[in-house]
């Protein structure tokens, strides 16, 4: 029989060592369905689906059954996650029902390894959701709601000889948490409606070609150790730095909750050229038009030339009834006196609407 520490050549025991490491990747997939009383009547079985979204190698999708999936569902909406295929998925996911502002109505958690492409096809997502405990909040929500997947892939174990030298995880995007926040090694400061903003003259240039320019180019501000800037909130500035140094938004942003701060920032991030932020910003306006802010959010599109957002607030505006509430807005009259063309778009995404 065979010794599992035989000794080496020098007569010592010889030592090994392995790990088992499970991985697991999360995503969140929103699908939002919009006038779901012109869907109530499609009939038994009949479903609509979100568009597929990728999660580990793998396609899914979310099915909505507006009059439930079977005979036996009568009230019911049904919704089921759909696997489109590949080898077998463990997952783990939840499936909650949101208002527009963030009311949730129903939460529901599942855990299910997929062997071949299909639904998650038990009796709790056969009644996902009772028709007249929904009424209330569609009502309040303009005849809409959404279902936020939260889908979680969990990957082979991974057995690994771990007797070699470990190489840690990158710690990059700490450093530049930390350098952000580090006052001594900043060489310039801007001074943003009375607070001050210590930064790095070399990663604002590396990030912006208008810091850049403004920092080393021709055009240099005549005193680089410290610059004032008078239109722009410090709330804008600080999220401003704050993805010039992490590429990401902070999580305590006003920006993550409403459109109006992301209007600021929209407008700082063309500013300054990051043209990721912009369009991150505009992703997520995108996300939450509404009918008091559609009318600056669609000027600002215009100005900026941002044809996803504005191409979003006038499909709004010719398809939610909210045509006259936008027009009460305050922002409407800017919208006519500032583009006045605009107007032509709304009236043409009407008239192609057959409204």
């Amino acid at each position: 029989m065979a010794n599992a520490s035989a000794p080496s050549a020098n007569g010592r025991p010889r030592k090994t060592s392995s790990s088992c490491l499970t991985q697991a990747v999360t995503e969140v997939h929103n699908f939002e369905v919009i006038n779901f009383s012109l869907l109530e009547g499609m009939g038994v079985s009949k479903f609509v689906s979100s568009k597929n979204f990728r999660v580990s190698g793998y396609d899914w999708n979310i099915r909505l059954y507006p009059d439930g999936a079977t005979a036996n569902c009568k009230g019911y909406i049904s919704a089921f996650l759909a696997f489109l295929g590949g080898a077998s998925a463990r997952v783990r996911f939840s499936f909650c029902v949101l208002g527009k502002h963030g009311q949730v109505l129903k939460l529901l958690n599942d855990e299910h390894t997929f062997q071949n492409a299909g639904l998650r096809w038990e009796s709790p997502w056969l009644r996902f959701v009772e028709k007249s405990s929904l009424q209330p909040l569609l009502h309040k929500n303009n005849d809409r709601f959404t279902i936020k997947c939260v889908l979680t892939v969990i990957r082979d174990p991974l057995i690994e000889d771990v007797s070699a030298i470990v190489v840690p995880q990158s710690n990059l995007l700490q450093d530049f948490v930390g350098m952000l926040k580090d006052r001594e090694s900043a060489d310039v400061t801007f001074s943003v409606g009375g607070q001050l903003f210590p930064a790095h003259r070399c990663v604002l240039a590396a990030r912006s070609p208008v810091f850049r320019a403004e920092l080393f180019g021709p055009m240099k501000e005549k005193a680089t150790r410290h610059i004032k800037i008078d239109d722009m909130e410090p709330s804008i500035f600080e999220a401003l730095l704050h993805f010039i140094y992490t590429d990401s938004l902070p999580n305590d942003s006003g920006a993550e909750r409403n459109n109006v701060p992301l209007q600021h920032l929209l407008v700082a991030a063309d500013r300054y050229g990051l043209d990721r932020l912009r369009l991150m910003c505009e992703v997520k306006m995108c996300q939450s038009i509404d009918a008091e802010t559609v009318a600056t959010t669609l000027t600002l599109a215009e100005q900026h030339h941002c044809m996803q957002l504005k191409k979003a607030c006038l499909h709004f505006i010719a398809s939610q009834g909210v045509l006259r509430a936008v027009m009460e807005s305050k922002g409407f009259d800017h919208l006519a006196a500032s583009c006045p063309l605009v107007l032509f778009d709304i009236l043409d995404t009407l008239a192609s609407l057959g409204i």
